[in-house]
């Protein structure tokens, strides 16, 4: 198995962990930091409000960190990361934050100590961007949303 070096940035901070071992991605946690040190903090509706985890990471070469929306909140409460996945390249070293965005009109909280992402680590591919005067035909060619016949 591979392993992922992590850090704890602060020491109230809370180690990403699964629920079972197949699951693809690790819950990020709300972590305590100053002025969050238990209690909760308000979402307003449509809303967005940034979140400390309290973790580094240092994702290998050829991975990334991509950081999407626990089922749980997002269906339930309707809270998703604001840019909706956020990506955590091989090369940063730094906290891992989340911004929640608040779907409802309502507020909606998020408790200290609470799973409030998932980030998943996932290899990727290099390439080069070649600039070409005309693109290989296909069978759909230029039509874009629609064009496979649902409504």
């Amino acid at each position: 198995m591979n392993k992922i070096n992590i850090k704890k940035c602060f020491d109230e901070a809370i180690l990403p962990t699964r629920a079972h071992e197949d699951d693809a991605g690790y819950d990020l946690y709300a972590s305590p930091y100053e002025g969050f040190e238990a209690g909760s903090v308000p979402i307003i509706g449509n809303g967005n409000q940034t979140f400390h985890t309290g973790i580094a990471m240092e994702i290998p070469k050829g991975y990334v960190g991509l950081v999407f929306a626990r089922s749980g909140i997002g269906v339930k409460r309707g809270l998703k990361p604001r840019n909706c996945v956020g990506v955590i390249d091989s090369n940063y070293r730094g906290e891992i934050m989340v911004c929640l965005h608040n779907d409802t009109s309502a507020t909606a909280y998020v408790e200290v100590g609470e799973r409030i992402a998932q980030i998943v680590i996932v290899p990727y591919y290099k390439y080069e961007l070649n600039l070409v005067d005309e693109l290989s035909d296909t069978d759909r060619g230029e039509n874009g949303w629609g064009s496979s016949g649902t409504k």
